[in-house]
């Protein structure tokens, strides 16, 4: 155990009852309290001094606390007000309803406060943030002008000031101690534009500017970064040892004459990404690869590419959809392209029993079906392929982790390919998926109409109503979508049920409707479906259950109600179900705030990936490594995938070279890499390559 690893009891101004509470927040350990992140900084160079304070500006005042006290008013509220002084003079702070404030300030506190200037009984301020610089008495000295101080994220028992003093005992001896984790040489700084880590740690307690800061934070996000991508390059090296894959023999027998037989040209990105899946298949390392494309963009036809080199190899391919709909789909797509290609084509449904399922089974087992398409009815008991080479998952955020991996956990252990038509930006998709190889299809066919999109307030629901008619009238379809399945509290939301026996009533009299959402059950689902698909439906009344796994070329017209109840990326989902046929759609978002951020993106553009950088730049890039889906990331503290895109490559692309190299990551030379990643991530980390 080094030094900074011992406990955070031991360090100066701690003992075994602060440690406690140090222990509430997450401190642990000295090393705990170095990484302990500040959540703002303060540029005393910009503190206004209170004689200048006027009604009307936000400003940054420090202070001493003169005086205190609750003042009580006639409706009941209780007011907390202090005098603070500084070298110019007095100014009241109020904090309305924040009684409790009173026991966090002493008077002779030196305070720092953040708020706008109002007139009330004369000048006062009513912060939104206030932080304790010095206790009265204390030997804290005050804040000289032109110092950067951190404010860090603390408790009730564990104050503001008790945290600065801790780093004032601790921070130099500390840093002295940091030196042995460096592991990048002075040239590798250089070129990732880097400064050393002792300085980065340094400069994130106390920074000299706030350039410094962002310098210290980039620093430690190469670290957060390439910890993530070597652990991820462990699991993905790990993989390839135990069970190593298939080297599939290409005779161009079915290839050639598939390419042949197209009506259309692939795309310059169709073709580069089938070139990384035909070097990856013809070698002895398996595939495990994420194909990453928008709505339309001819992920299927790539797939059925390599499907098909499984085929020539004297493999079976399989392609899991997430619904029996979407899997006949796929075969029937699958078939139209094939023509009379001699490969046979099986499709395996959940909601076929008896004799045809068993026979379907059996053609699967004996190897008469070299492609076979299905739901989950491929990863039930009883399925059994002759030699199964290649899987394809549609959609794979829409299955389990377990669910993705039972076809996979075969021996020869069969190459894998993930599909997604929910474009992540590429930053993003290398991080999470940093043991997968990435393949990005960013190019519609030529011809493809983008989907024509336009907000619209609730004031215009008639007529855009009037217009889903005229769509009808020339033979198409509509899809309705609403945020909510049944009216509740929230009567801003207007929820599928009641719409859809109010529209079948009023402006859509005469019409077929159907009504769809998720708490239905999976047949009569499945019935609708299909219904609507054979055009027995004129308007689809549904929630997002149709977000994904329909194709309706001829369904025209998408209309979003409350749209903005949805997020970004699922608003382009929604859009994406219309527009798939020769006529061009129409998607429009109904909501009370069109010019909302959210609304004006999705209106702007329909290229998906675009829109996923949005989403992730207005939602946050969230704790994806668990439960959250927006909002701060607790697994990437300092790493922010917008500021930091840079050193995501060079992350991905090292960490691998390392691991090709050390496995084990067992040179000496390696044992600064090795500890960070053992106390990043623990057991997780010490699950691989210890024999």
């Amino acid at each position: 155990m080094t030094s900074l690893d011992r406990p955070v009891q031991f360090l100066k101004g701690v003992g075994p009852r602060r440690a406690e509470s140090l222990q509430r927040i997450g401190i642990l350990t000295a090393r705990d309290l170095l990484y302990h992140v500040p959540r703002r900084y303060d540029d005393a160079s910009t503190i206004t001094p209170v004689a200048l304070a006027e009604v009307g500006m936000d400003v940054t005042v420090a202070g001493e606390v003169r005086s205190k006290g609750i003042v009580p008013t006639r409706s009941g509220l209780r007011i907390f007000q202090a005098v603070i002084k500084d070298d110019s003079g007095l100014i009241t702070c109020a904090w309305p309803g924040q009684p409790w404030v009173e026991r966090l300030l002493r008077e002779g506190d030196r305070i720092l406060v953040t708020g706008k200037v109002k007139f009330f009984h004369g000048r006062q301020i009513q912060p939104r943030e206030h932080t304790i610089l010095s206790r009265a008495g204390g030997d804290s000295p005050p804040t000289p002008s032109g110092t950067i101080f951190a404010t860090y994220p603390a408790a009730e028992d564990l104050p503001q000031w008790i945290l600065r003093r801790l780093f004032v005992l601790n921070l130099d001896s500390l840093i002295g101690q940091v030196a042995r984790d460096e592991y990048l040489t002075p040239p590798e700084r250089q070129a990732l534009n880097l400064i050393e880590l002792s300085a980065a740690l340094r400069d994130l307690h106390r920074p000299p500017s706030l350039d410094r800061v962002d310098a210290a934070r980039r620093r430690l996000a190469w670290d957060e970064l390439f910890l993530l991508q070597l652990m991820q390059a462990r699991v993905r090296h790990q993989a390839t040892l135990e069970r190593p894959g298939i080297a599939f023999v290409r005779t161009n027998e079915l290839i050639r004459a598939l390419h042949d037989s197209l009506p259309f040209r692939l795309t310059a990105a169709q073709a580069r990404v089938l070139r990384d899946i035909t070097a990856d298949m013809t070698s002895p390392r398996r595939m495990n690869r994420l194909l990453q494309g928008d709505v339309g963009c001819g992920k299927t036809v790539v797939a059925l590419f390599a499907m098909l080199l499984a085929v020539e190899g004297g493999f079976q391919a399989a392609l899991m959809a997430p619904t029996e709909i979407l899997a006949e789909q796929h075969a029937g797509a699958i078939r139209a392209l094939l023509g009379g290609l001699p490969v046979g084509v099986e499709v395996l449904r959940g909601s076929v029993t008896g004799r045809r399922r068993d026979e379907a089974r059996a053609r699967v087992a004996g190897g008469e079906a070299r492609l076979v398409v299905g739901s989950h009815a491929l990863i039930q008991e009883g399925v059994e392929f002759e030699a199964l080479g290649l899987v394809v998952v549609d959609e794979q955020h829409r299955f389990g982790v377990r669910q993705r991996m039972a076809l996979a956990e075969r021996d020869p252990r069969p190459d894998t390919l993930l599909m997604s038509a929910t474009p992540i930006p590429r930053s993003l998709a290398m991080t999470l998926h940093g043991e997968l190889d990435l393949s990005i299809i960013d190019e519609l066919p030529p011809g493809r109409r983008p989907v024509a999109t336009r907000a619209a307030t609730p004031g215009q629901r008639g007529k855009v109503l009037g217009e889903v008619c005229r769509h009808l009238d020339r033979g198409r379809q509509a899809y309705l979508v609403y945020p909510a399945i049944e009216e509740s509290e929230r009567a801003d939301l207007l929820a599928a049920e009641a719409e859809f026996e109010r529209l079948g009533a009023e402006e859509l009299a005469g019409r077929t409707l159907a009504l769809l959402h998720g708490r239905m059950p999976a047949d009569e689902k499945d019935r609708i479906m299909r219904d609507f698909q054979a055009g027995r439906i004129e308007v689809l009344v549904a929630t997002t259950v149709v977000e994904v796994g329909i194709d309706v070329p001829n369904a025209t017209v998408m209309v979003v109600e409350n749209a903005e109840r949805f997020g970004l990326s699922q608003l382009h989902q929604l859009r994406g179900r219309v527009g798939r046929g020769v006529e061009g759609g129409l998607c429009v978002a109904i909501t009370g705030e069109p010019e909302s951020e959210r609304v004006a993106a999705f209106v702007r553009t329909t290229d998906g990936f675009e829109i996923a950088s949005e989403d992730l730049r207005i939602r946050g890039q969230g704790d994806f490594f668990g439960a959250e889906q927006h909002g701060h990331s607790t697994e990437l503290r300092f790493a922010d995938l917008f500021k930091h895109e840079d050193l995501i490559r060079p992350a991905r692309e090292r960490a691998r070279a390392l691991i090709d190299v050390d496995p084990r990551l067992a040179d000496p030379a390696n044992a600064p890499v090795r500890a960070h990643l053992d106390r990043r991530y623990g057991e997780r980390a010490k699950l691989f390559g210890v024999g």
